[in-house]
């Protein structure tokens, strides 16, 4: 049997998603998928209940996480279908990884104020829910309080040919190496998360590896697969067509499985519609399944 899936779906269980698991399952019944994954931002919160939901519907809900993690000096993040997310050992990962981004979030918000702009640690803490605040939902605080203010130093960001992608445009330009609030990356190490994937249940893939802070080669690639990753997202929203087919030509010669997921949010990415990845095939799952650690 076949049917479609997508493997990068987050919740409002991220600080920076909008839907909640009931609403997810009920969209990708809508869609007529057969399979997704939540796979919020190093968080497994959306479980059991996102499970639950997925068996009333009749959808396979298939539990994962998505980790952000360092490599080469690099944002890496690798999402983890199939963990067990009742585990210990992913319970400790996820509390020392919520740590170390609580952290980076609060340096972000000091180096923020100290460089003029006016935003408070609360409101940023509203905003994500009381998860570690990513950068592109501090970005968020900022230029929501902008579109009230008017502030002349975030004006360009509201323009409308930038309004759609303007947390991530805020993002580049204050948080990146070398910008104006960047910190020192305290992630945990990429190659460290792969020799504790076997132990989680999950199966180690690469999400969105041409993503801007991510840049992934075949010299990378070769590295993490004999680290034991399984699989690398090559259907993403933040891939163009030829990134997709650069990617799904490195996934057949290093014989890694290719997956499809959309990294559907809401409205912190409106370019990225619910469903918006065709590519995704119920094969993908189950040759993770089969390469299962």
């Amino acid at each position: 049997m076949n049917g479609q899936v997508d493997l990068h779906i987050h919740s409002d269980r991220s600080s920076d998603g909008d839907f909640s698991p009931f609403q997810i399952v009920q969209l990708a019944k809508e869609k007529k998928f057969r399979a997704i994954a939540i796979s919020d931002h190093d968080t497994v919160a959306a479980y059991p209940e996102a499970l639950d939901y997925g068996k009333e519907a009749g959808l396979e809900v298939i539990p994962s996480i998505e980790l952000t993690t360092i490599f080469e000096d690099r944002e890496f993040h690798l999402l983890l279908p199939f963990v067990e997310w009742r585990k210990k050992i992913v319970s400790d990962i996820v509390d020392e990884v919520s740590k170390r981004r609580m952290k980076e979030a609060q340096d972000r918000v000091r180096k923020l104020r100290e460089i003029g702009f006016e935003v408070k640690w609360k409101d940023v803490m509203d905003k994500s829910g009381n998860l570690p605040p990513l950068g592109v939902t501090i970005a968020q605080v900022l230029l929501e309080k902008a579109e009230e203010t008017g502030s002349p130093a975030l004006k360009k960001y509201l323009e409308s040919s930038n309004r759609i992608f303007a947390p991530y445009l805020f993002y580049r330009d204050y948080f990146m190496e070398g910008k104006p609030a960047s910190v020192p990356r305290n992630n945990l190490k990429l190659i460290d998360i792969l020799d504790l994937a076997p132990k989680t249940g999950g199966v180690p893939v690469l999400s969105h590896p041409g993503a801007y802070f991510q840049r992934v080669t075949r010299e990378d690639l070769i590295i993490l697969k004999e680290r034991g990753l399984i699989g690398i997202e090559v259907y993403s929203s933040y891939h163009d067509e030829t990134q997709m087919k650069k990617y799904k030509k490195l996934a057949q010669e290093l014989d890694l499985v290719p997956t499809a997921g959309s990294d559907f949010h809401g409205t912190i990415k409106p370019h990225v519609p619910f469903g918006c990845i065709k590519n995704g095939g119920y094969w993908m799952v189950e040759e993770l399944m089969r390469r299962r650690p």
